[in-house]
């Protein structure tokens, strides 16, 4: 019997696999929208997709929101197959980069109050002249009040 359940083990075909468990997650997209049509035909191109949530579509911003268990190049793919142009959202907003006006942040085409996120608008972590700007900073609550 011990060599027959040995060899049984080799001919066994197992049918079920284990598959990972997304995580939720929020993809924000930026997508090209001139009207109603337009930000229809999105909306229900991403609505049908599996694991999705929640859609929102903000036309003012060309800005698609998708919550959900999804894959963000999936939810990219399928609105590209819509025939807009579309990338990730490539925006932060102003009040979180250091640098807002530097070459590479600054873009004439972002929506109000957002700049583009670059690594030149960020200072290296302990640079000399940030920690000088710094310590007579009045926001800053351990700077010099001798001025």
């Amino acid at each position: 019997m011990g060599a027959l359940d040995y060899l049984s083990n080799f001919c066994t075909i197992h049918t079920h696999r284990r598959h990972k468990r997304k995580s939720v997650q929020t993809v924000e997209i930026k997508v090209k929208m001139d009207c109603d049509g337009c930000e229809r035909k999105v909306r229900n191109a991403v609505r049908h997709m599996k694991g999705v949530k929640s859609v929102d579509v903000n036309r003012k911003l060309s800005k698609v929101t998708v919550t959900g268990y999804v894959e963000p190049h999936k939810v990219l793919h399928k609105i590209r197959n819509t025939g807009k142009r579309a990338e990730f959202w490539p925006y932060v907003p102003y009040n979180v980069v250091t640098y807002p006006h530097a070459a590479q942040a600054y873009d004439k085409r972002a929506p109000a109050g957002f700049v583009k996120n670059a690594p030149q608008a960020n200072p290296e972590p302990g640079a000399v002249d940030e920690r000088l700007a710094t310590m007579f900073n009045d926001d800053n609550p351990n700077a010099c009040s001798i001025m």
